[in-house]
């Protein structure tokens, strides 16, 4: 069970139970950059998705929100992306990390998602509230590198595919069901994608003076065999 703050005060968080979740993969809205975005992960040994975008089920239990997380070995980090889950029948708006394990990425992308926990926020906003400002948010991200804080990622949502087209996209015409949880896709690495110790990741709607911010910690595991 997670547990959200729904509105401004922080005393009015109610428990909710996600119990399906997938992932949007290669969901930015300019198909020419998630070419290209291919291509150099293909160089790197990633294989190319069978369709764009591309929904990776992924466990339910694997959604967090403590305040650090295990991983094995050093090969994983972290990604901010836009995250709707669907309660009492409205649609929210929150942010979680695929974080990933990217040296299993380069053997299978949908295996990676499935080893490493996904943290998520503890606040969230109706989407019906930003949909029509979906395309200002500011998506940010850190990490933390030698001890300092690092800009990783920053954008706007207008980078990637609406909640419409992806939801339509993965149910059809069959409305969004209570329950379901959809990360829907992330913004490139500034400097390139690669580990830290710590994540923080922040979703800004400027428009309202109102921000959804989470941080984790990374500990990393032996790999032993």
């Amino acid at each position: 069970m997670l547990q959200f703050s729904l509105g401004m005060a922080q005393d009015d968080a109610v428990n909710i139970d996600i119990n399906q979740f997938v992932i949007a993969g290669w969901a930015g809205r300019d198909l020419r950059a998630v070419q290209e975005h291919i291509r150099e992960l293909e160089a790197l040994g990633v294989p190319a998705p069978g369709a764009v975008p591309l929904f990776y089920r992924a466990s339910a239990t694997l959604l967090t929100q403590q305040a650090s997380i295990d991983v094995v070995g050093e090969q994983s980090s972290g990604e901010a992306e836009p995250f709707l889950f669907h309660w009492r029948g409205e649609c929210w708006l929150t942010l979680s990390s695929d974080h990933t394990d990217r040296e299993l990425e380069s053997h299978s992308v949908a295996l990676s998602k499935q080893v490493c926990a996904k943290p998520l926020a503890r606040s969230a906003w109706r989407l019906s509230e930003v949909a029509d400002d979906w395309d200002s948010l500011l998506m940010q991200s850190w990490i933390k590198e030698r001890g300092e804080w690092t800009l990783y990622q920053q954008g706007r949502l207008a980078e990637l595919r609406t909640p419409d087209d992806l939801l339509s996209r993965y149910l059809g015409n069959v409305p969004m069901p209570d329950g379901l949880g959809m990360s829907c896709g992330t913004l490139s690495a500034q400097g390139g994608i690669r580990p830290g110790t710590h994540f923080r990741m922040a979703l800004v709607d400027e428009k309202r003076g109102r921000r959804i911010e989470h941080q984790y910690q990374i500990n990393t595991l032996p790999l032993v065999a």
